[in-house]
């Protein structure tokens, strides 16, 4: 892991930050998979920071896992999992979401949030915007697989992945 970068479980103080890492990165990753109208909305800012505070508060997301990543007291990745939503799912949790800052990308701060987020001896699923060559290498190196699932939601194409457990 790239020195300085600390992973620890995500505080409500912490949503403007985690905001900001929200939608920086997804500005990044999806320029061209999204619409530009989205991505440069004056709002997404500010819903990403209603929707992190509500995350990190209200009892309906308690059973999620959240943690960040920081380099000298700024975040600079977030990540967060909880219990299998799909009504079909045999994994025991589903990966919501994991966003490195494009400037700390390869340092290890994404395995680190992913490991503080996930069981490494838990199955999991997630859904992976397609394409996104970068993601998916990232989650193949952690052992996940397309499981020959896919939807689209809002025109974005999004394949499933899973993960067997780790003695599987």
């Amino acid at each position: 892991m790239t020195p300085g970068v600390t992973v620890r479980r995500a505080r409500p103080s912490d949503a403007p930050q985690m905001a900001r890492v929200h939608a920086t990165s997804w500005q990044q990753t999806y320029r061209g998979l999204i619409p530009d109208s989205v991505l440069d909305d004056p709002d997404l800012l500010p819903a990403r920071e209603r929707f992190w505070t509500g995350a990190l508060t209200q009892e309906r997301w308690s059973s999620n896992r959240t943690a960040v990543a920081e380099v000298d007291g700024t975040i600079v990745g977030i990540a967060m999992s909880g219990p299998a939503q799909e009504p079909d799912a045999t994994e025991q949790s589903q990966l919501h979401l994991i966003y490195v800052d494009a400037a700390h990308h390869g340092g290890g701060a994404g395995s680190a949030l992913l490991n503080a987020v996930l069981d490494p001896d838990e199955s999991a699923a997630l859904w992976v915007a397609d394409p996104n060559p970068r993601a998916q290498a990232f989650y193949s190196k952690h052992r996940f697989a397309p499981d020959g699932r896919s939807k689209t939601e809002d025109g974005v194409r999004e394949v499933r992945w899973a993960r067997p457990t780790a003695t599987s």
